[in-house]
């Protein structure tokens, strides 16, 4: 992650049938790594199925940014998210989705937002 000391969290609740929401907080996010903030991703309920390879690729919102371009930025500087029980209500592991995507639980999330240099955002 880039080493500015605001680390901002971004947890999205909906998947494409929201797509302005959607594609809103992925763009927040990748605007957020590129401006050097510390980002971390969240990725939970029908959201979750953008860690798998090729379904941000199926998205398209018009004149919005291409969210696999989004998505890859906020994994190759940022950290993305699924949280464990929207991965386990989809039969998903680690292993079937995206590398750098990480399983995780409502603590870890907790645990990030009480940070004293977080900023949690909710979409």
């Amino acid at each position: 992650m880039p080493s500015n000391s605001r680390q901002l969290v971004v947890k999205l609740t909906s998947g494409a049938e929201s797509p302005e929401r959607l594609s809103q907080a992925f763009t927040v996010a990748a605007t957020a790594v590129a401006s050097g903030a510390r980002v971390s991703l969240w990725l939970t309920g029908e959201s979750t199925w953008l860690a798998l390879a090729g379904r941000a690729e199926e998205f398209s919102l018009p004149h919005a940014a291409r969210l696999a371009d989004l998505r890859d930025a906020v994994i190759a500087d940022g950290r993305v998210t699924v949280c464990s029980q929207c991965a386990a209500r989809r039969d998903l592991t680690e292993a079937d989705l995206l590398p750098g995507v990480m399983v995780r639980g409502a603590a870890a999330f907790v645990e990030e937002v009480l940070q004293d240099d977080a900023q949690a955002l909710v979409y």
